[in-house]
């Protein structure tokens, strides 16, 4: 059965062939704001948080830990600077796939874009999905939704950096997560 998995585990394949292996200090930009984005990244260990810079305040939109990829997904796709940070928040490994050899496997075969178009419609529910996050009024229930599609979110990334993706202050979330 054709599964966005297929696509995964055929990227790792590559990864082992195609990518570079490199472990970046905390505190350190994969792609800053303005750059254009060329590459996946897929976390062996550590942590990153992706984010965007106001005026005001760092909004935290994603997170990526131990077994997950992550980019600046728009710039990715459309070739554009992108509007992002994505920045470690611990030491963290990650193998770097650039994009020809991502869409090289993507059209490899016909089953292999099949995947691929899976891959990215699981994508975009996920977009959604926060989406759904951002509109919830009530702090409670965003916690609940992050908890429901991410139980580990708590051993695996600051309470700091979680309260901000929740759009909350950290003393709301200690609050919420006590009641």
């Amino acid at each position: 059965m054709l599964t966005p998995l297929n696509f995964i585990e055929k990227l790792l394949d590559a990864s082992n062939e195609f990518a570079v292996r490199t472990t970046i200090a905390k505190n350190q930009f994969l792609i800053r704001e303005g750059q254009i984005e060329m590459n996946l990244y897929y976390i062996e260990t550590g942590a990153v948080r992706v984010f965007r810079l106001t005026e005001f305040e760092e909004q935290t939109i994603r997170f990526g830990y131990r077994g997950s990829f992550i980019n600046s997904l728009y710039s990715f796709f459309k070739n554009s600077p992108s509007e992002l940070y994505i920045e470690t928040i611990r030491r963290t490994t990650v193998k770097i796939l650039p994009k020809e050899i991502i869409l090289k496997l993507a059209y490899e075969t016909h089953e292999s874009l099949i995947q691929y178009c899976q891959l990215l419609e699981n994508l975009v529910t996920q977009q959604i999905e926060r989406e759904i996050d951002l509109l919830t009024d009530s702090p409670s229930e965003r916690l609940q939704r992050v908890l429901s599609r991410s139980p580990e979110l708590f051993q695996e990334i600051p309470l700091k950096y979680i309260a901000s993706y929740l759009r909350m202050s950290p003393e709301t979330l200690s609050r919420v997560r006590n009641s």
